[in-house]
């Protein structure tokens, strides 16, 4: 595979659940490829079963990069994953394997391949206050006062994501404008690669099973556990690992206040509302622009790649290599 502007770089998105992380799996064996995560709460080391990272197994089928990299108690960025996801794909060039790009966090893959805002660094004191409000106010509270400040930015917020909204408020306060105000200027996109996406969209009730079943199996498999072990860390709640789907729910039963099947009851419910945000999020904006193509199929994890897909893939490679 040539150092040339067009190395190519596959992308496997799709919601919750939709059977990413197997597919990405049989493209990397198929294409002789490097698993790059592409998710906002696998790079935790903490969660490995919550967040359905890949079992060892998994990972020692083919090369894996960017999974349980990051320790619970340090928040992650947009900018730090994309830097990092670009030192992986080019290392994965330069063994002549092919970078698969695995993940449903959309943000982090609009940043990779259509650039990144350059935001600077609001400071500590913009940031020690809004980690302060966030605690006085609650996540609701801020929004209500970020919608008087910068109203532009508290409008794509929602009430309840206490932790982008106290972004949202450091860089008002840090640099005078508001974060939807620097998102607008004019960004670096990627360069000296090519993406193809697929992107999974399995049927609706399809999806609400895999959910079900794949939350109980993780209780099986010791998600209870490792809630048990985030919560003796007494991490700061604004924390993004303290949010992952399943963690509210785990830790409101640890401390007695719901039975566990309540508890999971609530966690299948919110990972299916954040699917619906997901398909939302990838319908209001193209995921990759530049790409040849974007190849949508409904899979499922047990859904074999067909050789229609495989072939069209594979033009993909060879064109772009």
């Amino acid at each position: 595979m040539g150092e040339g502007a067009d190395k190519p770089a596959l992308i496997v998105f799709g919601p919750t659940a939709s059977g990413k992380s197997a597919l990405a799996i049989t493209l990397a064996t198929r294409l002789g490829g490097t698993v790059i995560n592409a998710d906002s709460m696998q790079v935790y080391r903490e969660l490995r079963v919550l967040t359905a990272r890949p079992t060892h197994g998994e990972e020692a089928l083919v090369p894996h990069r960017l999974y349980g990299v990051r320790p619970a108690a340090e928040s992650s960025s947009v900018a730090w994953w994309r830097d990092a996801a670009f030192e992986a794909m080019a290392a994965a060039n330069a063994q002549g394997r092919i970078p698969i790009l695995c993940g449903g966090t959309g943000l982090y893959l609009a940043a990779l391949t259509q650039g990144l805002a350059a935001i600077p660094d609001a400071g500590p004191t913009a940031r020690t206050e809004a980690r302060a409000l966030l605690a006085e106010l609650g996540s609701a509270g801020l929004h209500a006062r970020l919608s008087e400040a910068d109203p532009a930015s508290a409008a794509r917020l929602r009430p309840s994501d206490g932790q982008r909204i106290a972004r949202a408020w450091e860089v008002w306060r840090g640099t005078g404008r508001g974060l939807a105000a620097w998102q607008r200027e004019p960004t670096a996109p990627a360069s000296g690669w090519r993406f193809a996406a697929i992107v999974l969209d399995p049927p609706r009730a399809d999806l609400r099973a895999a959910i079900a079943v794949r939350f109980h199996q993780m209780l099986a498999q010791g998600a209870i556990e490792e809630v048990r072990a985030l919560l003796a860390r007494r991490l700061d709640p604004a924390l993004p690992v303290m949010r992952a789907h399943g963690v509210p729910e785990i830790a409101g039963f640890l401390r007695g206040e719901i039975a566990i099947e309540e508890a999971a009851r609530r966690a299948i419910l919110a990972t299916g509302q954040y699917t619906k945000r997901q398909a939302t999020w990838l319908r209001g904006r193209p995921l990759v622009p530049t790409a040849t193509h974007t190849i949508h199929a409904r899979f499922t994890s047990e859904t074999q790649l067909s050789q229609s897909i495989l072939s069209e893939i594979g033009d993909f490679v060879c064109r772009a290599g």
